[in-house]
């Protein structure tokens, strides 16, 4: 299933359970340095574009692209990979949570850099130390996510590939933006299929692990087991889970 067909099937409910988060979005936004033009590449309903500079989006699916607010910025329909605008079109270019669904990575941040002259990416880690085995879900209840990336160039390889440097994103407990990750200190959040269908991760996993999931996840916390395994993360306001800004 491609990106596009993957959103026009969960893009319906998208806007319930995802918005912008203040704290990571100043991080994401500083990150873009002075630019006053910008294109948001896969810019799904519009998280995270700055009110503040000339934005133009950049969205495939035309169930995200009606889903954008009033007075969002203009939307183009088009992919990563042929990018509709002339060399050097824009201060930077920027795409958040979208890098993954890309069938050639290096070509999509390759051609961002030639309509920009700065890019800044939200994407994480694809390595066991890095995502995989840190995040409690993908270790415990979800493991099949690693099969998602086999393949997939690493990070490291990506930044190398574009003369990129990586900086790590720390999710806060309460973040707002129902993104895979968000709920690292709320599991309950997950049994709720408004939450799981926000995020292309179960769609991607299917529903036969997704149901094993939440029924070993719902057990788990009522029997006390899931507490026992992470009584660490009570006391945590941030969690550092592979998340990561690419800039170049």
């Amino acid at each position: 299933m491609s990106s596009t067909q993957l959103y026009d099937t969960i893009g319906a409910t998208y806007t319930v359970t995802r918005r912008t988060e203040p704290r990571i979005a100043a991080q994401f936004w500083a990150a873009l340095g002075d630019a006053r033009t910008v294109v948001n590449v896969g810019a799904g309903t519009g998280s995270y574009e700055p009110t503040d500079r000339d934005v133009t989006a950049v969205e495939p699916s035309a169930l995200m692209r009606a889903q954008r607010p009033a007075g969002a910025a203009p939307c183009v329909a088009a992919t990563a990979d042929r990018l509709p605008f002339d060399d050097d079109s824009f201060d930077a270019a920027m795409a958040f949570a979208t890098i993954h669904h890309w069938p050639d990575l290096v070509a999509g941040l390759r051609e961002m850099r030639r309509v920009a002259r700065r890019v800044v990416v939200f994407t994480h880690e694809t390595s066991a130390a890095g995502w995989l085995d840190r995040f409690w879900l993908t270790r415990d209840y979800v493991p099949e996510v690693g099969d998602l990336v086999l393949g997939r160039p690493s990070l490291t390889a990506l930044a190398d590939a574009v003369g990129g440097r990586t900086e790590p994103v720390l999710i806060p407990w309460d973040c707002v933006d129902g993104f895979f990750e968000a709920y690292w200190r709320r599991p309950e959040a997950y049994l709720d299929e408004r939450v799981r269908r926000g995020t292309s991760v179960w769609t991607a996993v299917g529903p036969q692990v997704e149901e094993r999931a939440v029924r070993s996840l719902r057990d788990d916390l009522a029997s006390g087991r899931w507490a026992e395994r992470n009584h660490d993360l009570v006391t945590s306001d941030e969690a550092e889970l592979g998340l990561r800004l690419l800039i170049f």
